[in-house]
């Protein structure tokens, strides 16, 4: 793959893209209207990975306060650029971007891209049994 520029500017994340994505090809997302997928961006920080023709290769979702909590959701990386370091990066300029804020906790949810989040500082979580959930 050729040079990849991250973004945190959400005018340069093409969200239609973001959306077809999100509703078609993740597990945790299928079906999910252009609406919701634009008003979630709105309201988080959003980082895009753009190829050298500036096409949308990833893609990730951190919902904050940036004050105390981040939760990173909504990672996708593109099949033809898997592999090839997307994801490393849009979690790498994650967790340079929340360290600025000094937050006490930032947490995702990964079923398989584990090795991914380690390599940039996540650990499991430390008493998941203080977790809790309220399902809508």
């Amino acid at each position: 793959m050729t040079a990849v520029r991250v973004t945190t500017q959400l005018d340069e994340i093409d969200l239609d893209v973001v959306h077809r994505w999100l509703s078609e090809e993740a597990y945790w997302a299928l079906g999910r209207s252009r609406e919701l997928v634009e008003r979630a961006a709105r309201a988080s920080v959003n980082v895009g990975a753009l190829d050298a023709e500036g096409r949308l290769v990833g893609y990730a979702r951190v919902v904050t306060d940036r004050a105390t909590f981040a939760w990173v959701c909504d990672v996708f990386v593109t099949p033809s650029a898997r592999g090839a370091g997307v994801g490393t990066l849009l979690a790498e300029t994650i967790v340079d971007t929340v360290r600025t804020w000094g937050l006490k906790r930032t947490m995702l949810a990964t079923a398989d891209a584990h090795g991914v989040y380690e390599k940039v500082g996540f650990v499991p979580l430390p008493n998941p049994e203080r977790m809790m959930v309220l399902e809508g």
